[in-house]
């Protein structure tokens, strides 16, 4: 016979935080501050191998990995207000969309797109019921 499962810890979880892997930090910090208006609010090493990015309630960290090539899965999922302007936006700015902008059946507006080591981010934007 089998132990039983013990309940979950009653904590209260607050943000979670993806750490995404990146080849070159720096190219990753520009990437995420000058496309998308995220700041660097922490580095850490020298180099520098750990940085926290923010923009309003989001929180990104990136990992310096120097041997990554990218992720053939989702890394992170990042909820918006206007999915459609930031998909004009990072389009026009010549990011690469993995999966075009779409009314899901799941009701989200959501795309793809990849940062410059790979790395999927899918957006989503939560449509009205109905």
């Amino acid at each position: 016979m089998s132990s039983p499962i013990p309940a979950p810890v009653a904590v209260r979880f607050g943000r979670l935080a993806p750490t995404v892997p990146v080849a070159e930090i720096a190219r990753a910090v520009a990437f995420y501050t000058e496309r998308l208006g995220f700041r660097s609010v922490f580095q850490n090493g020298n180099p520098v191998g750990f940085v926290i990015l923010k923009k309003d309630d989001a929180e990104l960290h990136l990992t310096l990995r120097p041997d990554h090539r990218g992720s053939t899965s989702n890394v992170a999922h990042l909820i918006v207000d206007d999915a459609a302007a930031l998909y004009d936006g990072l389009q026009a700015q010549g990011v690469r969309i993995i999966k075009a902008i779409r009314d899901a059946d799941f009701g989200l507006r959501c795309f793809v797109f990849a940062d410059p080591d790979g790395n999927r981010i899918d957006v989503g934007q939560p449509l009205p019921p109905g």
